[in-house]
């Protein structure tokens, strides 16, 4: 196994027309390959614009099955150009049993493993509970070629229990496929306020866990469909390093690619160097089980 990968996070803007979201990211994964990336990461629900503004049964329409028709159009994409792919979809497990799902292609075209997204929010135009189901699959890595992947989904990258249980499962990166935005109605200075911790929870998940961390977000209005309001997709995708250093990171606006070497060996020696794991007091953690502690 290769002690560097190349890794590149999607930042994609997301209209109306599933097959043009589509196109798009099938022609950012080519961008990427040609860049001799061996990593991408598309972000959270791709292929669709995000329907969860609304609580609308039609909306149920949009899911589907893995393997399903767009699994088999990026297996194929990962053994043509012979990288990783990570998408997230809307899959129907069973009448009424729907999840927010990552699904992981080796650079063979085989589904690696899937991630179901565990912490579903539910606030105004993100009313995620309605259509997704918390995954039953645990924390868990996807082990590849390039490695053990520890993919979470969105509102998982606020909660740092999610983090380390991958890190300690042996993922040796943390990926965060994301759809976050602002409210416009909220003040600018609110909005960075927003923006800035998100990236420095993120950034502490790499500390503290001494890996590496892909956040990768999408960008644009989206209107809600029923009214005029609607989300503003932040943007500022990045790539950290396993001390929380930003290796490279996007804008708030613009479609980018973001490709950066991570160095495994680095990560290696990190860990030496600052050996959270060694010195956690597990003997003294089980209250963490709890709720709240009264």
């Amino acid at each position: 196994m290769k002690t560097t990968i190349t890794v590149c996070a999607i930042q994609q803007l997301c209209n109306q027309d599933r097959q043009t979201n589509f196109d798009l990211s099938v022609a950012k994964i080519h961008e990427a390959a040609a860049n001799n990336a061996d990593l991408a990461v598309l972000s959270e629900l791709h292929l669709d614009p995000y329907f969860c503004q609304n609580e609308d049964y039609q909306h149920f329409d949009l899911a589907q099955t893995i393997p399903g028709p767009s699994t088999e159009i990026l297996s194929a994409l990962a053994r043509k150009l012979g990288i990783v792919i990570v998408s997230t979809l809307f899959e129907k497990r069973a009448a009424g049993l729907y999840h927010n799902t990552a699904v992981v292609f080796d650079k063979d075209g085989s589904i690696a493993g899937k991630y179901q997204k565990m912490h579903i929010p539910d606030d105004p135009g993100f009313y995620e509970k309605y259509y997704f189901t918390p995954g039953d699959i645990g924390f868990k890595p996807i082990e590849t070629s390039i490695g053990k992947l520890g993919v979470l989904i969105c509102w998982d990258q606020w909660f740092p229990e999610a983090a380390r249980l991958m890190a300690l499962a042996g993922a040796e990166i943390l990926i965060y496929p994301t759809a976050i935005g602002w409210d416009p109605n909220d003040t600018s200075e609110e909005q960075q306020r927003q923006l800035d911790a998100w990236i420095t929870i993120q950034r502490s998940h790499a500390i503290a866990n001494g890996i590496p961390v892909v956040a990768c977000n999408r960008i644009g209005f989206e209107k809600a469909p029923d009214s005029e309001v609607g989300v503003n997709f932040w943007g500022n995708s990045f790539i950290a390093g396993p001390q929380g250093d930003i290796l490279v990171s996007a804008n708030a606006s613009d479609p980018q690619l973001l490709i950066c070497t991570i160095d495994k060996a680095r990560t290696e020696r990190v860990r030496q160097i600052w050996p959270y794991l060694r010195d956690r007091r597990i003997d003294e953690y089980g209250d963490l089980v709890k709720r709240y502690i009264d």
